[in-house]
């Protein structure tokens, strides 16, 4: 019993799988002959009228093939090939035209409403047999090709839409590259990193913060570069620069802006820090004792130079300066003026604090009052405070 349930099983399978043709004819003797033509290799449908055709071809198992009778009370079979094809659903279904109709006008017209083939009857079963397969061929080779067509217009989608990610996941890498080094143009690797993260603030978003900043400037370097070669200016300017920049980004400082002999550092933005005059002192005290070192080998050449430093906490409005196609990041307010003033006013060698710096650090530091100074661009006089560095 259960070999008898597979082979029926397998049978049902088969017949599932074999292509479905559809016979219309009014006249049932016809549409029993081509039954038996075509009944041993294909699953087939009857349909007496143009009406029921049209049910069946439009039904949720459509035949994959017509062989349509022209001449039909009713509705034609032109007609009913006309709707056939007007229909999405069923427009891709092969026709055959099978009629006693055998004149080129009929044979055109049928051709023209899209049918794909011609048989005349009485009809050949070889004929038959032969133009049902061929067709059916030529369909599924169709189906293939639309499928892959469209598989392929898929995928080039697919592909363009990955190569317009792409592109702007490269102008977007592209931008950060460029924004990186702009960042470390101001900023250590560290501080640069936290800001692309997100960890940190955006340095170019407008921002009231208290600061401590730091300027340097060189003692005797404007006559120094006045009587020597722009090579030897330039030597000097390189070690100078690499010896403070390296303490600048080991201290965690922003560099501001440098300028020649000159730079400005200030810390506690765009990363908040504990103890930013305390951390601005110590790198200043470095510097000093670094400069040491560098003057020396300066002094074997003939040149005489020494760092005055200034240093001054306050309030500052920090973030984007300049305009469209050429912003930097700076700071603006009486801190940083205060700062340059009393750099301006240190001997080399000096390291001169104001009030508020000194109040920050002076549990920490060893400092001796200097002044009060009268620095220009402030009404009155302005306390400052020499740091000691060489102990």
């Amino acid at each position: 019993m259960a070999s008898q349930h597979t082979a029926g099983d397998e049978a049902a399978s088969n017949a599932r799988d074999r292509a479905t043709v559809l016979i219309v004819d009014d006249t049932p003797a016809n549409v029993q002959l081509l039954g038996e033509v075509l009944g041993g290799i294909y699953r087939t449908k009857a349909a007496t009228s143009g009406e029921r055709a049209l049910k069946l071809a439009m039904s949720d198992d459509p035949p994959d093939l017509v062989l349509l009778d022209v001449m039909m009370p009713g509705m034609s079979g032109y007609e009913v090939c006309e709707r056939l094809k007007a229909e999405p659903r069923s427009a891709d279904i092969p026709v055959i035209f099978v009629t006693a109709m055998g004149e080129v006008d009929d044979e055109t017209r049928g051709l023209a409403l899209g049918a794909v083939d011609y048989i005349t009857k009485p009809i050949s079963p070889p004929i038959v047999l032969a133009r049902v397969a061929a067709h059916l061929t030529l369909a599924r080779q169709r189906r293939a090709l639309a499928s892959a067509v469209a598989q392929l217009e898929a995928q080039a989608a697919e592909l363009a839409e990955w190569n317009r990610s792409l592109e702007s996941r490269v102008a977007e890498g592209v931008a950060e590259v460029e924004r990186l080094a702009r960042l470390r143009r101001f900023f250590s690797p560290g501080v640069a990193d936290l800001i692309l993260s997100g960890a940190a603030d955006d340095p170019l978003k407008t921002r009231r913060r208290e600061i401590v900043v730091a300027f340097l400037d060189l003692r005797g370097f404007t006559a120094f570069a006045e009587v020597s070669d722009p090579e030897d200016v330039m030597r000097v300017l390189g070690d100078y620069h690499a010896a403070m920049g390296e303490l600048i980004l080991e201290h965690g400082g922003t560099l501001e802006r440098f300028a020649g002999d000159g730079m400005m550092i200030f810390f506690n933005d765009p990363v908040q820090i504990d103890a930013p005059a305390l951390t601005a002192v110590r790198m200043a005290q470095q510097m000093q004792r670094r400069f040491v070192d560098l003057s020396k080998a300066w002094r074997k050449l003939g040149i005489e130079l020494a760092m005055g430093i200034g240093i001054a906490q306050g309030y500052a409005t920090i973030g984007a300066i300049g305009f469209e196609g050429r912003r930097d990041y700076g700071a603006i307010g009486v801190v940083t003026n205060l700062a340059a003033r009393l750099c301006g006013e240190a001997a080399g060698g000096q390291i001169l604090l104001s009030q508020r710096a000194y109040g920050a650090v002076e549990e920490a530091v060893e400092a001796q009052p200097i002044g009060p100074l009268a620095l220009r661009g402030f009404h009155g006089p302005v306390n400052a405070f020499a740091v000691s560095w060489n102990d």
